[in-house]
């Protein structure tokens, strides 16, 4: 059975929020702080997570930059701020998703569906017999949710491993940001911007210097294609 975890310190709208999840049949985890999140999700692995950013004592943001750390659960933000720096700031520590406050349950419950419609690449994935990909000093193994670089793995999110896969699958060709939103999201609920969020920090971990890109390069007007140069 499907589990998620609901995270906010305002009671009310976790029992909302808990009821309707329910109502579709999940298994519900709350918590309050960040502090037993992170514990609930240590020792119940929730297949998804709802996650308030302003929280007591750890906040959202570094609630969900320590959970990377050890869970590819999905994590869906929520936020009362308009600004659109809270929304960049949590998709670039590892969230899936971000929904504002106020919402409606319904829209709540629609996103989570949404997200976890997609499985977890490295479990049933179209071609699970495909040899680990090489590009210079960077390794591409989608058997094993993967990547190296020169010997050592760098950590990706969910996310950030299928646009890199998803590029690399196709070296030189250029994707524009639907196409991208389209194979890696899989849904209407995201705009442009997730996409650069995400290959933004793809450079960061990728590249040794993340303002000259060597594997991933913006097409002007266009979107990103991959395209190592100097391996």
């Amino acid at each position: 059975m499907t589990t998620v975890l609901v995270v906010d310190d305002e009671a009310n709208l976790v029992e909302l929020v808990e009821s309707y999840l329910a109502r579709e049949g999940y298994t519900v985890l709350t918590a309050a702080d960040g502090p037993t999140a992170l514990t609930l999700a240590r020792t119940r692995n929730p297949d998804l997570i709802v996650l308030d950013v302003m929280l007591p004592g750890l906040d959202g943001i570094e609630v969900c930059r320590r959970l990377r750390q050890f869970s590819d659960a999905y994590v869906l933000m929520l936020t009362a701020r308009a600004e659109e720096i809270d929304t960049i700031v949590g998709l670039s520590v590892g969230a899936d998703d971000y929904v504002t406050k106020p919402f409606s349950p319904r829209e709540l419950v629609a996103r989570v569906k949404a997200l976890l419609r997609r499985p977890r690449l490295g479990v049933g994935t179209a071609e699970p017999e495909l040899p680990p990909r090489r590009f210079g000093d960077l390794v591409l193994d989608e058997l094993r949710h993967e990547v190296t670089r020169r010997g050592e793995v760098v950590p990706l999110t969910t996310r950030e491993f299928a646009l890199l896969a998803t590029l690399a699958a196709h070296p030189g060709r250029v994707f524009t940001r639907a196409q991208l939103l389209e194979r890696v999201w899989g849904n209407e609920y995201y705009d442009d911007h997730v996409v650069d969020v995400h290959v933004g920090n793809l450079r960061k971990k990728l590249e040794d210097d993340a303002a000259h890109p060597r594997y991933i390069e913006t097409v002007r007007g266009v979107g990103y294609r991959f395209g190592p140069r100097g391996g």
